[in-house]
């Protein structure tokens, strides 16, 4: 656990790369898109989305995008405070807590963000959509609903 607080570099996954034709008077033109999750794997996570017409310069882009978008999750044992729900477009995510040694059941889009945030023990359920940005963004929107148990008492002046 001790070397956990030490390192301070950022889990990268490239979620999906898309590539784009415009058909030109030479023939066809590609572009490339990038979507890129980051995160210290410790509690903080962002995503970005790049395009140039190269690929490493698009994920290039999407990395300093995320980096510039990150969040803070509340992570409890491992794994998440509660059950919560993430919306996004047609995607539904569905995140459960889960006892240690259960691992992150998780599609791979889901998966990455969770992985970047660092959080070891998770269920999850995707509805709707399985485009992989917008269930990336419906999981990001799911944690960031996430709340500790000390947080819901403070804000509301309460002891639970």
């Amino acid at each position: 656990m001790a070397q956990d607080t030490q390192h301070s570099t950022n889990v990268e996954h490239t979620v999906k790369i898309k590539r784009c034709a415009a058909v030109v008077k030479g023939g066809r033109r590609f572009s490339f898109a990038a979507m890129v999750v980051v995160g210290d794997g410790n509690g903080k996570v962002g995503w970005g989305y790049g395009k140039a017409n190269e690929v490493p310069p698009s994920v290039e882009k999407a990395n300093k995008q995320a980096n510039r978008s990150m969040i803070k999750v509340p992570i409890v044992n491992d794994s998440i405070p509660h059950r919560v729900d993430g919306r996004f477009g047609a995607a539904r995510v569905v995140l459960l807590p889960a006892g240690p040694g259960t691992g992150v059941i998780a599609g791979s889009a889901v998966r990455a963000v969770c992985e970047a945030t660092g959080i070891k023990n998770i269920l999850t359920k995707s509805f709707g959509s399985n485009n992989p940005v917008t269930l990336v963004k419906a999981t990001i929107e799911a944690l960031k609903q996430l709340r500790t148990k000390e947080d819901i008492e403070r804000l509301r002046g309460v002891e639970l």
